[in-house]
């Protein structure tokens, strides 16, 4: 199975950006998609950008589009989410999830693999 790491969690002002980082073990076909979620203290976790890895289609919650950009490195077997324009309401713990496809992406209980978590906060 998978194994899934983030990293580029931090502490960042509104307005400002980071860079997240998932790093994969590998490409198999329960990993051909690869999701971000994030999670806020006394809140769900919810669905922020998914990819799909084989034909590069990406998808993405409204609160976030326009200022997020999912992307992957191949090579690298690791998947980015670059994160612009940053408003306190982003801080969260940010989660690195994978599945075989992604239909129904944004559901959490489809997901069978997560990685440990990275944690952002936004000041303003």
């Amino acid at each position: 199975q998978v194994q899934l790491v983030e990293s580029g969690g931090g502490s960042v002002q509104a307005g400002g950006s980071l860079r997240l980082s998932c790093a994969t073990s590998g490409y198999t076909y329960t990993s051909n998609c690869v999701a971000w979620f994030r999670q806020a203290p006394g809140k769900e976790r919810e669905a922020v950008a998914a990819i799909s890895r084989g034909s590069g289609a990406t998808y993405y919650a409204d609160s976030v589009k326009g200022r997020f950009t999912i992307s992957q490195d191949n090579a690298k077997n690791t998947v980015y989410l670059q994160m612009n324009s940053l408003k306190p309401e982003d801080s969260a713990m940010y989660y690195c999830a994978a599945k075989s496809n992604a239909i129904t992406w944004s559901i959490r209980s489809t997901y069978t693999t997560w990685g440990q978590g990275t944690q952002v906060t936004v000041s303003s």
